[in-house]
Parts: structure tokens; C-alpha cells; sequence
């Protein structure tokens, strides 16, 4: 196994962000290409988040809460808030642009936010698919219960189970809530794979100990169980890498270089359009330091 060391950030609020993927050592993890693991953090009465519009090309997002919601509005007009357990998938293809807030009534409350945010890269023949989204909610996504573990997939097919979610290769997404004294084997079912431990501790063959916040990746047909003495929650992603080398600048992904620049350009155009719902400010391109 592989140990990835993330960057964490602190963005102000005490709201940590660490950032695992992408990496100088490693760039991806099967088509995960960004990898963003925020909180817990809890927010008083009034505060919240405020992501605003910005776009992207050439991938697809995937946003998945321990706790907390947010709200996401793109330029398709959806407008829908996720909660724990669900997952809404963005497909950016040739563009799309969005925001993720926290909302009105959540905001008011106070409350606690904890969650992955991923962007999967697109094989290059769905570079430019049209921009969609859709949204799955926690009983939609398939469970199993087994050896002290109850798993979900999230995306993707693997541990015999399979989501909904339409994605566009070979991928696996899935969230492992174990028991006391449960165990999961992690078989070699796809090229590339790793386990990211949310809470407690994960024990694995050799009694080596991860605690929250390890992001492990198995090497070539390496095949693992992991044990839990106490209740513990792990991450489990991979699958196919992807077609060839991918660039990635500010919220752009693609294999060609030419096509990062058309999009900055169409970006300061205004080409990308309006968010119903969340169209008075924006988040400006970057300008070179």
C-alpha cells in the first residue's frame, strides 16, 4: 500500500479543506482526479457557506455529505439541496457552471458540514458531452450488510452491488460504515484502488493502524481486508485510469492545453451563462501572479 499525503487548508470559520488528489506523486486514482476532503466543522447561527458561480470542462463532480447540506444551482437551472448519504453528480462535458451555498433555513440554524468533493475525469471521446445533472437520494443508491460492515455504493460497480448513477468509465465509489469487530476484503476488482478512513481506526493485514484522514492506495492486484475493532467509516474509490494524461488549471480539466485556454477566454466572456436563482456575483478568473 501507497500512503498519499493530502495539503490542508484552512479557509477561515475554522473550515479545514485537505486536498489528496491531485498530488506531485500522484496525479490520479483511477478517473478521480481531485480529491477534497472538508470539515467537520460546525458553523454558529448566520454562517454558512458561499461557493460562488464558477465553471468547469471536462469532468464530472460528485459531492458526498457525512453532515451538513448544500444547495446547487447551475446554469441547466437546477437548483436542489443535497443532504448526508446522497450524491449529485455533475456532468461538466463542454460546460457548465455553478454555485453551492448553504441554505436560508440552514444557515439561520447553524450547523455542521463534513463531506468529499471529487471531480472524475472524462474519457476524451466525453470531453465535450453535454453539461447534465442528476441527483440521487441515499435510498436510491444500493446497500448491503456483511461481516460487521454495511456498505453503499455511491458510483460505479463493485462488492456486487451497482449504482444508478450514469457514469462514463470504468469507476467505484463507496462508503463502509463498520462495527465493532467488522471486517471488509478489498479485492483486486479494478485497476486502481484506494480506502480514505473518515472516523476511527482501520486495522489491516499486518496490524498496521490507520487513523482518519489516511488515504491509502492498493498497488497493482494487491488485495487487503480491513478491520475495525471499534466503529469506524472508510471512503473506498478507483477504477480505470484514464485515456492518456489530463490538464488541470483553477476548475478545467482536459487533454488538451488549447482547450483550457478556450475556456478561461470563454469565461471572461460571460460564454458559460447565468444561474437562475444566483446570478448577481461570480467568481472572476485568475490572473497570474
Amino acid at each position: 500500500m501507497i500512503p498519499i499525503k493530502g495539503t490542508t487548508h484552512n479557509l477561515g470559520d475554522g473550515f479545514f479543506v485537505t486536498r489528496l488528489l491531485p498530488q506531485i506523486g500522484r496525479r490520479s486514482i483511477g478517473p478521480f482526479v481531485f480529491f477534497d476532503y472538508f470539515g467537520p466543522v460546525d458553523f454558529p447561527p448566520g454562517r454558512g457557506l458561499d461557493v460562488r458561480p464558477h465553471p468547469h470542462i471536462g469532468l464530472a463532480t460528485i459531492t458526498y455529505l457525512f453532515d451538513g447540506s448544500m444547495m446547487h444551482r447551475d446554469t441547466l437551472g437546477s437548483a436542489l439541496e443535497i443532504a448526508p448519504g446522497d450524491v449529485n453528480w455533475m456532468t461538466a462535458g463542454r460546460g457548465i457552471s455553478h454555485s453551492e451555498r448553504t441554505g436560508d433555513a440552514v444557515r439561520a440554524a447553524g450547523h455542521r458540514m463534513h463531506g468529499i468533493q471529487s471531480w472524475i475525469g472524462l474519457p476524451q471521446s466525453d470531453e465535450e458531452a453535454p453539461p447534465a445533472f442528476h441527483h440521487f437520494g441515499a435510498a436510491e443508491l444500493p446497500e448491503r450488510e456483511e461481516q460487521g460492515v454495511t456498505l453503499k455504493v455511491i458510483a460505479g460497480e463493485a462488492f456486487g452491488l451497482a449504482s444508478p448513477v450514469k457514469t462514463f468509465s470504468p469507476i467505484f465509489y463507496a462508503d463502509a460504515r463498520f462495527a465493532p469487530g467488522g471486517a471488509l476484503h478489498f479485492a483486486a476488482e479494478h485497476q486502481e484502488r484506494a480506502f480514505f478512513v473518515i472516523d476511527g481506526e482501520i486495522q489491516t493485514d499486518g496490524a498496521e493502524v490507520h487513523g482518519p484522514g489516511a488515504l491509502l492506495m492498493l498497488e497493482g492486484d494487491e488485495e487487503v481486508t480491513l478491520y475495525a475493532d471499534a466503529p469506524a467509516r472508510v471512503m473506498l474509490l478507483g477504477g480505470a485510469p484514464l485515456d492518456g494524461e489530463r490538464h488541470i488549471w483553477w476548475n478545467f480539466v482536459s487533454s488538451s492545453k488549447e482547450r483550457i485556454e478556450r475556456a478561461k477566454q470563454e469565461w471572461k466572456d460571460g460564454k458559460f451563462g447565468l444561474i437562475p436563482g444566483d446570478d448577481k456575483e461570480f467568481i472572476p478568473l485568475p490572473e497570474p501572479k
